[in-house]
C-alpha cells in the first residue's frame, strides 16, 4: 500500500496509459488511465478521445489520475455522472492516483462522491485518494464489492457514512484514517456500525488502517461481531503497540483469519514474536517495526 508510485495493475486488469501506445485489441482486457496531462490540459477532451477506443459501452475499468490544481480543485464527479449512460460497462473505477511528489494526499481536493455509487449500480469497485472536502451519505448499493479510501486524515462523516451505507455486497473495506491534524481521528464510536458488521452481511476483509488511536481500535475490534466471519483483518500503516497487540491477543479467536496485517507498527519484539506465535496457522504480518523514542508515534502517511 503506497501513495508514491502509480498503479501498475487495478481490478485484475493492467493499466493502459496514453503513452503506451496504441490501443488495445480489446479495450475491456485494461484498465484505461486518463489525466489532464494529455490533449492540451483538458480532461475532458481525454476523456472523450478515451471513449471513442473504450468500446460502446465504455471502458470496463477506470483510472483518473491529475484533473488540473488538484490541491485547490475538486475532482469533476460530472464527468462520470454526466456520462452514466455511454459508461454502461463501468465495474471499477480509481479516483486519484496521484503521486505524492506530484500532490500529496492529504491536499487532493475532493466533494461528495455519492452520486458516483446512485449513478452506477453495476460499479463492483471504487478506489479513492485523497479527502480534503470529501464526503458522503449512506446509500444502498447492490453490487458494490471492494472500497478502498486512501487518506492522511478520512473525515469522521465519511467513516460514519460507510457504517451506515447498506452494501449487501460489499467483501473488502479498507479505510485508511489518517490524523486528526489532516483532517482524520475517527473515534472507536464513529466505526461502531462498520465493527458491527450489520450492513455488511458479506464482508470477510477489512483494513481499519493508517490509524493514529490504532490501539484503541485494536480493542474495540478484539470484541467485535464483524471479526468473526473474516479471512482478512488489516490494522497496519498505524500506531499499534504492545496494548493494542495485548488486547487482540486477549479477545476472541483470530485463528479463523487467514492474514493478520500489522506492518508498520510500534511492538516491541517480544509482543510481536509472541503474536506470530499465538497464531501458527495465519499469516501474520509484523514488519516494519518502528522506534517511538525519537519522534514519538506516527502514522505511514499523513500529509
Amino acid at each position: 500500500m503506497s501513495s508514491d508510485d502509480y498503479t501498475g495493475t487495478f481490478a485484475g486488469l493492467p493499466v493502459h496509459r496514453w503513452e503506451d501506445g496504441p490501443a488495445p485489441t480489446d479495450p475491456t482486457a485494461v484498465a484505461w488511465w486518463i489525466s489532464n496531462e494529455y490533449a492540451g490540459g483538458q480532461l475532458t477532451s481525454v476523456f472523450e478521445e478515451m471513449m471513442k477506443l473504450a468500446g460502446p459501452a465504455g471502458p470496463t475499468a477506470l483510472i483518473f489520475g491529475d484533473w488540473g490544481e488538484t490541491n485547490s480543485t475538486p475532482f469533476p464527479v460530472d464527468i462520470l455522472t454526466g456520462n452514466a449512460d455511454r459508461l454502461s460497462g463501468l465495474r471499477a473505477l480509481f479516483i486519484a492516483d496521484i503521486e505524492s511528489e506530484q500532490c500529496e494526499i492529504s491536499w487532493i481536493q475532493h466533494g461528495d462522491i455519492t452520486p458516483v455509487l446512485t449513478a452506477f449500480p453495476n460499479l463492483r469497485k471504487l478506489r479513492v485518494r485523497g479527502s480534503d472536502g470529501l464526503a458522503l451519505s449512506p446509500v444502498r448499493h447492490e453490487n458494490l464489492r471492494d472500497l478502498v479510501l486512501e487518506s492522511g486524515g478520512l473525515p469522521a462523516p465519511v467513516v460514519q457514512a460507510v457504517g451506515e451505507s447498506d452494501l449487501p455486497a460489499l467483501e473488502h473495506l479498507e479505510l485508511w484514517l489518517g490524523v486528526e491534524e489532516y483532517g482524520g481521528g475517527a473515534s472507536v464510536d464513529d466505526l461502531a456500525r462498520i465493527l458491527s458488521g450489520r450492513s455488511l452481511p458479506a464482508l470477510n476483509r477489512l483494513g481499519l488502517c493508517n490509524a493514529e488511536n490504532a490501539d484503541e481500535i485494536a480493542a474495540a475490534v478484539a470484541s467485535a461481531p464483524v471479526v468473526a466471519r473474516l479471512t482478512e483483518l488489516d490494522l497496519s500503516m498505524g500506531t499499534l503497540g504492545d496494548v493494542g497487540a495485548e488486547a487482540l491477543m486477549a479477545g476472541q479467536p483470530l485463528t479463523h483469519l487467514k492474514r493478520l496485517v500489522l506492518n508498520h507498527h510500534f511492538m516491541s519484539s517480544e509482543v510481536a514474536h509472541r503474536l506470530v506465535d499465538d497464531l501458527p496457522a495465519v499469516a501474520v504480518d509484523v514488519e516494519d517495526p518502528q522506534d517511538e523514542e525519537e519522534w514519538g508515534r506516527y502514522t505511514a502517511v499523513n500529509e
